[in-house]
């Protein structure tokens, strides 16, 4: 999300939105789908000054203070996990990313 560039968001040979990047570990071209709710988020920010300066989608926040407004949401919602920016990631992947591909999911539906 920090790195998404605004010129990797194409329009994929089914008319709709991808993004189109390189991952970064392995250096290998990846193609993910961009569902409606995102590209609404994006929409928002497409006349943001720091976004198009840096060529960003969104505009980022430090780490510090994305996990200063994760432990202001857990209090609210009576949380009591110690979320942080590194765990909001890994539950996407998980519960919204892997969960909607029943394919390349570990987990069966």
């Amino acid at each position: 999300m920090q790195k998404l560039k605004r010129t990797e968001i194409i329009i994929g040979v089914d008319g709709e939105q991808w993004i189109s990047t390189k991952r970064q570990k392995t250096d290998t071209a990846s193609r993910i789908p961009l569902l409606p709710v995102a590209s609404a988020l994006i929409d928002q920010y497409k006349d943001n000054l720091q976004c198009s300066v840096k060529d960003r989608v969104l505009p980022v926040l430090s780490n510090q203070k994305m996990n200063a407004y994760l432990k202001e949401i857990a209090d609210t919602c009576g949380i009591e996990k110690n979320l942080t920016f590194h765990i909001a990631g890994h539950t996407f992947a998980t519960t919204v990313t892997l969960s909607s591909h029943p394919s390349k999911s570990r987990f069966k539906i």
